[in-house]
């Protein structure tokens, strides 16, 4: 049996510390210690699955989830899931979450005065294709005060979560909007040391899928492991 080691996310240039002294809640939930890197065994490795049949055919579509239609700009967010290696991850739940377009979440510790939307709760799912590729339709987020210091807003960001084929490939991370003034003031997106990895959190105006008068389109495409893996960002 390999020998558990521990694993040192302090020292990795493309991922976030566990606490960074920007973002004050990670002291609270950071580890005291290092983390243990334990073996992989059957039962991680290929378990458990995901399948179309748990998705509604209205999950990946916020803007369909109510009577009405949601206040905002429409956006369809897309993209590929790979592995380390470039190769496509094929049914990987991915789960996203996001404020409405005024800057509020559907949540009671959101006490933020922006109105609440009733035509938009915020939350979607999906599973990837046999290539690994994925497809939302939503609202563009609005920026929100967050208290983290002074004069604190985030800048416009929608949360992912993804599993690979089992539980040990999970990822969390936040997709940002290119051009944002705020990115550059934001010690959460400033966590991640290095610049081309905070780069891989920025997604990309997509023309070609732009559906005209409706809907404007950006890519996304997530790493789940490796070097060059998307940043866990939570």
């Amino acid at each position: 049996m390999t020998k558990p080691t521990a694993y040192n996310r302090e020292a990795s240039e493309t991922q976030p510390p566990l606490n960074h002294p920007g973002y004050g809640s990670t002291a609270e939930r950071s580890p005291g210690k290092p983390l243990v890197l334990l073996p992989h065994s059957l039962s991680e490795i290929t378990g458990p699955l995901y399948g179309q049949d748990s998705i509604g055919p209205n999950d990946h579509d916020l803007t369909r989830q109510h009577d009405g239609e949601p206040i905002g700009q429409r956006i369809i967010v897309a993209g590929k899931v790979t592995d380390e290696n470039g190769r496509p991850v094929p049914d990987a739940l991915i789960e996203i979450w996001q404020c409405n377009a005024a800057g509020r979440y559907i949540h009671e510790i959101d006490q933020h005065d922006a109105p609440l939307d009733p035509n938009f709760t915020g939350a979607g799912r999906c599973v990837t294709d046999g290539e690994g590729n994925y497809r939302f339709i939503t609202i563009e987020p609005g920026a929100y005060p967050w208290g983290n210091h002074h004069n604190a807003w985030r800048p416009k960001h929608i949360h992912f979560s993804l599993f690979g084929n089992a539980f040990v490939t999970r990822l969390i991370t936040q997709m940002y909007f290119p051009g944002d003034p705020l990115l550059e003031l934001d010690p959460i997106y400033l966590s991640v040391p290095d610049a081309k990895a905070r780069e891989g959190l920025v997604c990309a105006f997509d023309l070609e899928n732009t559906v005209p008068g409706h809907a404007l389109a950006y890519r996304f495409d997530i790493v789940l492991r490796g070097r060059d893996q998307t940043p866990m960002v939570g």
